[in-house]
């Protein structure tokens, strides 16, 4: 999270259209792209609660979805 932050100030001082500030928004969308990356594996490997197989309470509709 610290180098989106400083990404991000690099990439606000830098004077729009430069060379510089064109570089500091690459590595903060670079930086955000990681990010989303990340928390999309992490998402992903959470496990599965198991679904009810017995009683009233959520054997007849799967409310999950």
């Amino acid at each position: 999270m610290d180098s989106v932050t400083s990404a991000a100030a690099g990439a606000s001082a830098a004077t729009p259209g430069s060379v510089q500030g064109v570089a500091s928004v690459l590595v903060l969308k670079k930086a955000l792209d990681m990010q989303a990356s990340s928390a999309t594996q992490l998402i992903a490997s959470l496990p599965q609660p198991a679904l009810a197989t017995s009683g009233t309470l959520g054997t007849q509709v799967n409310t999950f979805a």
